[in-house]
């Protein structure tokens, strides 16, 4: 490994790794998604921070005793084996790059603002590829390159969005807020519904964990790098959303196509809101997809390590899984490539719908898991003192994430497990393949002739007994005449005095 390429994350790098991933391209249409439902949908925000803030507490948890790159697979295959550990590993990686297609097709729009012109099928399949294949780029040039690029782009969004967020609080009117609730039903129903759209929103919070071989002190750092994350990326949702409910009006805001430039527009007057939003949406994306390219190998990598993926998986140069990232970026633009090529529309929408089910497998795993470990009561994986606190952390980030799974509807749940199924043969084939080889290893004959003579469940004392009586003369058993010739000692020389 080429130290000079290689560097492992500290806790700011871990903390925008989980910042930059959770924060995409999603929250520049977020206000404008869920203003339909009305401000009750503020309100199913605050829940899903909670829920989102204690499965990021879990999985500090769950790396302070497993702080190994492949996170939720890891604690997947430890608390419930190898089958468990494959299917947090096979849906987390389809979802990954998928989830990167999905981003290079979204940053095109944002381009097309910059750099306006009669936008081709063939221009807008050559910005989507490359937005693919420049974060790859920084991913094979080590993971000092990978830190870089997610710190560097990490703070370029997060400052226009804080920006927008804080200053938008001074414009804010109460009467662009709309009614609480809209619609004819509950509000229960409406929460409910708002929900469904923002369940993802904190889809990323398991990166620091993920990467957790790769993170300096990863006991320590990786819990605190996935709750300050987790936390910093609520606060530019919450303040973000508030801000441009209170600037721009309700009846504006549902039908907008770009809430945050309006809101810009309405601050500080003119046009020019379109243009640093896009700009700053454009930085998003890239940042989210260079921290993306690197899960996408890092759960693969932790699985082959055990024999469960491809061999070829394990192959990394300067700190990072540099064939994952090979895979994932052709398969990405593979996807890419179907999308704009051929026109099948259909495909890339059923890919996107299987993830949104596909990302919840991990999360149900992971939490699942540390209530195991909970339960069980294994002190070298709980601490006693903690243990009410943990569990309850655990229950609501299951909770948590049954919302999710819930929440990606009746087609996404379907399609992702046929999907999810269609992992079973890989796993097949993959466990066959490592029970031929352990039986080869077995069957090896044993070459040296020391060790053949200890045996199964012998130990080396037994062997060495067994020499020594080897090496020892045979007596010769007396016959019946020996023992007529020979007479019987006396019985007080029977018996040898007895000393203390």
């Amino acid at each position: 490994m080429n130290d000079r390429h290689s560097r492992r994350f500290g806790l700011g790098t871990a903390t925008c790794l989980v910042m930059g991933n959770i924060i995409g391209g999603g929250i520049f249409l977020l206000p404008a998604s869920v203003a339909p439902f009305g401000t009750i949908s503020l309100v199913a925000f605050g829940v899903l921070t909670i829920g989102a803030v204690a499965l990021a507490l879990v999985f500090g948890r769950l790396a302070e005793r497993h702080p190994d790159t492949g996170g939720p697979y890891v604690y997947a295959r430890e608390a419930f084996g190898d089958f468990a550990g494959f299917l947090s590993a096979w849906s987390y990686w389809t979802m990954t790059w998928v989830s990167n297609a999905a981003l290079a097709v979204a940053i095109v729009g944002y381009v097309h603002v910059l750099l306006p012109g009669r936008p081709t099928d063939a221009t807008d399949l050559a910005i989507a590829l490359g937005a693919l294949w420049l974060p790859a780029l920084a991913n094979f040039a080590g993971t000092r390159y990978i830190g870089l690029v997610q710190t560097v782009s990490t703070v370029l969004k997060f400052i226009p969005l804080l920006f927008i967020a804080v200053v938008g609080l001074f414009f804010f009117d109460p009467a662009n807020l709309g009614p609480f609730h809209e619609g004819s039903g509950s509000a229960l129903g409406g929460m409910s519904a708002a929900a469904a759209i923002l369940l993802y929103s904190y889809v990323g919070v398991e990166s620091a964990a993920m990467s957790a071989g790769e993170v300096r002190d990863p006991e320590r750092n990786v819990g605190r790098a996935t709750v300050l994350g987790t936390i910093g990326s609520a606060v530019v949702y919450l303040l973000g959303t508030v801000a441009v409910f209170g600037t721009v009006a309700h009846d504006k805001l549902v039908k907008s196509q770009a809430p945050f430039s309006d809101a810009v527009n309405v601050m500080f007057g003119g046009h020019w809101g379109g243009t640093v939003v896009a700009l700053a949406a454009v930085v998003s994306i890239i940042g989210a997809l260079n921290g993306w390219t690197l899960m996408s190998a890092q759960s693969p990598y932790a699985a082959a390590k055990d024999g469960l993926f491809p061999a070829a998986f394990l192959t990394k140069r300067r700190g990072v899984p540099t064939f994952g990232v090979l895979a994932a970026g052709v398969l990405a633009s593979a996807l890419t490539v179907i999308n704009y090529v051929t026109g099948a529309g259909g495909v890339f929408e059923i890919l996107v719908l299987i993830t949104t089910f596909s990302a919840t497998v991990p999360y149900l795993l992971a939490a699942g898991a540390q209530v195991y470990f909970l339960l069980t009561g294994r002190r070298d994986k709980v601490r006693p003192a903690r243990f009410a606190r943990d569990l309850t952390l655990a229950l609501t980030a299951f909770g948590f994430t049954f919302w999710l799974v819930a929440g990606a509807g009746y087609a996404a749940i379907y399609q992702g497990v046929l999907f999810l199924f269609a992992g079973i043969l890989v796993y097949a084939f993959m466990a066959a393949r490592r029970t031929a080889r352990r039986e080869e290893t077995d069957a090896e004959p044993v070459t040296d002739p020391e060790a053949e003579l200890v045996t199964d469940g012998e130990t080396e004392t037994d062997k060495e007994e067994a020499e020594v009586e080897t090496a020892a003369p045979t007596e010769t058993l007396p016959t019946p005449a020996d023992h007529e010739a020979v007479p019987r000692p006396a019985a007080s020389a029977a018996a040898p005095p007895h000393t203390t």
